[in-house]
């Protein structure tokens, strides 16, 4: 498992029956009880056009750190990222940094991350209304499932979904107004990667 990843355990376990299974969502709403009994929902990337149109009535909101959504992104969508690059020089970080680099970041030109202490806040100054209805997508999933567990019990969130798969799994023509220097299905692979995948037209 990438390191990347591994900064998921600073959250709750994030198996994804937790966040759809009834009894699970009712313990969410137990734990938060502005939050409505809404399920939250897991649209595949074929789905998502759909439940972004108005009657579908999803806003999508991107929660990929600023290098992976500069790369390719869907037009109007909200951004907020849940993880930023970490800057701690303390000799801890650059220990796992180094490691990061050897095993990962040398490879595939991925950063070092940390959790964004101002997630959820962040989102709230950007949608205030606890039942807007909010899709969340990331490069693969693990991190907009790690968003809508944080949404929903800190943030309050009640009508939330993720992109199942993320990003990566997305056809050519499951997103039609994307804004890219890169394919979308490779902009959360690191620079390395991207220069032999650029956007058609280049």
């Amino acid at each position: 498992m990438s390191l990347r990843c591994a900064g998921l355990a600073q959250l709750s376990p994030l198996r994804p029956s937790l966040l759809i299974a009834p009894r699970s969502q009712d313990r969410l709403d137990q734990q938060n009880p502005t939050a409505s009994s809404s399920p939250i929902r897991a649209i595949p990337p074929k789905d998502a056009a759909a439940a972004l149109r108005p009657a579908g009535g999803y806003r999508l909101l991107d929660v990929r750190p600023p290098w992976e959504r500069e790369r390719a992104w869907i037009r109007g969508s909200l951004h907020v990222p849940l993880y930023v690059e970490d800057t701690q020089v303390d000799p801890v970080t650059l220990l796992k940094k180094s490691v990061h680099f050897g095993y990962i970041g040398l490879w595939t030109g991925q950063r070092f991350t940390a959790l964004n202490p101002s997630f959820v806040s962040e989102v709230k100054r950007l949608v205030p209304r606890k039942d807007k209805k909010l899709l969340v997508a990331c490069g693969e999933g693990l991190r907009s499932l790690a968003a809508v567990k944080k949404l929903r019990e800190e943030g309050g969130y009640g009508d939330l979904a993720w992109l199942a798969g993320g990003f990566n799994r997305s056809g050519e023509d499951d997103f039609g107004d994307v804004e890219r220097g890169t394919k979308l299905q490779y902009a959360a692979v690191g620079e390395s990667f991207n220069s032999h995948f650029p956007a058609e037209g280049e």
